[in-house]
């Protein structure tokens, strides 16, 4: 039963980072996430509070599946709508604090009956994207289940208007910011272009929630949102992305508000801050004092974490100096982790209620993380840590990575030549994507590479937007930009210029100082190829989904042919391995003879002769600047059959006698052929800059 409470007490269950459907394709932990976040909604409908704050990620993926929605959906009408009446009165302008459909709260709806509203902002994993720029919690929303609100339309342009309710005379404040690019925020706040609203009249009689979902801490330089950022006439802090819990309000003492981290109700990666006990609160505000009051998740599936060091331990450093013994430091491991099991499944049988036991107790996930150093003189023979997790498949629910091998780090060698170095294997091996995050993990192994053609920072943010985001066309479209781009920097330079690698390196450059700077690229419009020819959606997915699927052209660009025109190459030597992006016709080098089917391009005579006549005419191929004994056979031959040209011997023969080398179009469109031939602004696309703000130096606000 619900404690007894004043009529003017708001009480608000809070949580965050459920992520429903995380895993929902593995056939043990399927259920997982929708079944914590139906405990949490029933514990609202239990605890008769007066509403629900989500601080981001309801939904693990971008486009969740029907199963995910479903079940968001029936846990809301079940617990959420009802007879009794809402007590709290909604003080704002909907059209301000709302955008959609239905401009209005919705337990103020007279075609729904709203029991307990739901408030929710959008986190990293359920932005909106696409045409416009919804999300899965739009659809909540227009289904009257959900009230979304502090949507971020311009993330360099940022307005936070409260949602104002009342009850009583309790007057609370609720303040809204979605996820954005931590990056971009960051630059945002530190430029003063984050505005904050607030009520006009008794403006220390309310009492101002605010709810955000951005990184806590402080992973890069500006890639995060410090807590001195936020306004100092904050109250309470709920803060989401963090998946840690730390349930209980911290006061910062330079702001003045307090700081509340309620973590996830499922844990997504095997790290130690998953393995903290899983709480929800609940919020009481009277006038502008609160309590908290913490509730037990009781149907996350226990989860156990132990660090292990193989030197320091008495069960295994004596097998540090000892032959042959793989199979003993495998049998004392394994005492371990079943150790471990039963420490887990007794912890969770510990906060069940007795009076309603479970039928049966789940798997437990488990992850011992071993140190695997050796002393001097002395070697550990580690098994196999997939072949030694899957020992236990039918006893834990992770039955891929129970263990982790890893060395002690050792520190870096300090080297005059000044490159960077990449991480050791021991290293790479031990990090795996449940505990580092992928954009900064593709950065600092991009940073150790040598790239000469793709851009490093916009590489590492399309590489980012693929994985964390599902933007299947991400890479596709980076790829096509970066090539496009760099063909007509590079098309654009002197012919006395032979080498390319500087004039390369200052376009990578460029595109890096653009990406840096904000440069937005211009708005594309993406075209559907059609369907290929037995291709079936059940089994291969969405034709829309796959790479390669969409032809993306600027807005108020004419329709052009989808195969781009080959582009002229520098030197005959790179002119012999170039292909175009689209693989739809190649030209390669042989020294073997055309087959019959193939067009080969013959030497032009030292005198002009009439084309023979053929599907596919010769063109003259001119000489060399430098030749090379290799070169002396070198045939170009087409992949595909070239379309009917006209033929101009006269023309190829006098470029021969030049020296100069020609360019081989094999597209329908162009019936001629010119010497030297440059791309024109039509073959290639000028969308050369990015979309993404640049990373801004740290800098605090006064």
């Amino acid at each position: 039963m619900p404690p007894p409470r004043s009529a003017d007490t708001i009480r608000i269950l809070i949580a965050t980072d459920s992520h429903v459907g995380y895993e929902e394709r593995d056939p043990v932990r399927k259920d997982d996430s929708w079944k914590s976040f139906d405990e949490v909604m029933r514990l609202a409908k239990d605890q008769d509070v007066d509403m629900v704050l989500l601080a981001g990620d309801l939904f693990h993926d971008n486009k969740p599946s029907r199963k995910s929605i479903y079940q968001v959906m029936r846990s809301l009408r079940q617990n959420c709508l009802g007879e009794k009446p809402c007590e709290l009165r909604f003080l704002s302008d909907a059209n301000e604090v709302f955008d959609g459909a239905f401009n209005i709260v919705n337990y103020e709806d007279p075609d729904i009956n709203v029991a307990i509203p739901v408030f929710s902002i959008h986190g990293n994993h359920d932005d909106p994207t696409g045409d416009g720029h919804l999300c899965s919690l739009d659809l909540l929303q227009v289904s009257g289940l959900l009230n979304y609100f502090g949507r971020t339309p311009e993330s360099d342009q940022i307005e936070v208007k409260p949602v104002l309710l009342q009850k009583g005379n309790t007057k609370l404040a609720l303040y809204g910011l979605s996820n954005v690019r931590d990056e971009r925020l960051y630059r945002t706040f530190r430029e003063g272009h984050v505005k904050f609203f607030s009520p006009k009249v008794q403006k220390k009689e309310w009492f101002n929630l605010m709810a955000v979902h951005q990184n806590h801490h402080a992973h890069t330089e500006t890639g995060y949102l410090p807590e001195r950022f936020l306004p100092e006439f904050l109250d309470l802090v709920v803060w989401g992305h963090e998946h840690e819990c730390l349930i209980d309000p911290r006061e910062n003492p330079e702001m003045g508000f307090h700081v509340m981290q309620p973590g996830s109700s499922v844990a997504t990666s095997l790290v130690p801050g998953e393995a903290v006990s899983k709480h929800v609160a609940i919020l009481s505000v009277t006038g502008c004092d609160f309590t908290v009051e913490k509730h037990r998740i009781k149907s996350v599936r226990p989860f156990v974490h132990r660090e292990l060091v193989l030197a320091e331990d008495d069960r295994f450093k004596r097998l540090a100096k000892m032959k042959d013994h793989r199979s003993q430091l495998t049998v004392q491991l394994a005492k371990v982790v079943n150790e471990l099991i039963e420490e887990a499944k007794e912890e969770w049988l510990s906060i069940q209620d007795p009076n309603d036991p479970p039928d049966e107790i789940p798997l437990p996930l488990v992850r011992l993380r071993v140190e695997y150093s050796a002393p001097d003189g002395g070697k550990f023979d580690c098994e196999n840590p997939q072949r030694f997790s899957n020992r236990f498949s039918d006893k834990v629910a992770n039955r891929k990575d129970v263990v982790q091998f890893h060395r002690k780090k050792t520190a870096s060698r300090k080297t005059n030549s000044g490159e960077k170095e990449m991480p050791d294997a021991e290293v790479l091996a031990a990090i795996s994507n449940d505990s580092v995050k992928v954009g900064k993990l593709v950065h600092e192994f991009l940073a150790a590479q040598s790239l000469k053609i793709l851009p490093q920072e916009p590489f590492g943010d399309a590489v980012t937007q693929f994985v964390e985001k599902d933007d299947k066309h991400a890479m596709d479209t980076f790829i096509v930009d970066s090539l496009a781009s760099g063909v007509r920097d590079l098309m654009g330079l002197d012919d006395e210029e032979d080498d390319l690698e500087p004039a390369m390196e200052r376009l990578r450059e460029k595109q890096n100082a653009d990406f840096k700077a904000g440069v937005k690229k211009p708005k594309r419009k993406g075209i559907l190829k059609p369907v290929p020819a037995g291709w079936d959606s059940d089994v291969d997915g969405e034709w829309a989904d796959q790479p390669g699927s969409m032809v993306y052209i600027e807005d108020g660009e004419e329709d052009e042919d989808d195969t781009p025109k080959p582009a002229a190459k520098r030197g005959a030597k790179k002119a012999a391995a170039a292909s175009d992006d689209d693989n739809e016709s190649v030209i390669s080098t042989t020294t073997k003879k055309a087959p019959a089917k193939k067009a080969p391009a013959k030497r032009a005579p030292a005198k002009p002769k009439a084309a023979p006549k053929a599907k596919a005419p010769a063109r003259g191929r001119k000489k060399v600047l430098e030749p090379s004994d290799d070169e002396d056979d070198d045939v170009i031959m087409l992949d595909d059959e070239p379309a009917p040209a006209k033929s101009q011997p006269k023309r190829a023969a006098a470029i021969t006698s030049r020296g100069r080398q020609t360019q081989i179009n094999f597209t329908q469109s162009q019936a001629k052929t010119q010497a030297a031939k440059e791309l024109s602004d039509d073959e290639i696309s000028d969308d050369d800059d990015d979309a993404f703000e640049p990373v801004a130096s740290s800098s605090r606000r006064k």
